[in-house]
């Protein structure tokens, strides 16, 4: 199986390390492309670092699953803005963030106008959780 993971902060990052470490192919993107990098490395074959949204999604093998796991609001916004047009019919794309189900809602919408399905899974418990 094949994953990204788009933002490696606490949450993030320890979704990555374990899906990583089970056996899952996690592809990698953060702002700050550094972590993205270091995780890799961390991780040696199991994961690999991209440097852009398009790389991310040129990346991965169809139907791509990109998951995001982004503070709520504009970064999450501004992520699926970019990656909506990159993506094709039947890929996934899920939320992990804690965001307003409102949000979600415009969201999916936005999404199944691509052909894309969209996947609402916040994620609670903090880093053990």
């Amino acid at each position: 199986m094949n994953i990204a993971m788009v933002g490696l902060g606490r949450m993030g990052l320890n979704m990555a390390r374990r899906l990583a470490r089970g056996g899952v192919a996690v592809t990698a993107y953060n702002r700050t492309v550094q972590k993205a990098h270091d995780f890799a490395a961390e991780e040696g074959g199991a994961a690999r670092a991209v440097d852009s949204i398009p790389d991310l999604v040129a990346a991965l093998p169809t139907p791509r699953v990109v998951w995001l796991m982004l503070p709520a609001g504009t970064a999450t916004d501004e992520h699926i803005d970019e990656l909506l047009p990159l993506l094709s019919p039947g890929d996934i794309l899920v939320d992990g963030g804690n965001t307003f189900f409102r949000d979600d809602l415009r969201r999916h919408e936005a999404a199944a106008k691509h052909g894309v399905r969209y996947c609402d899974a916040g994620v609670s418990g903090g880093i053990w959780g």
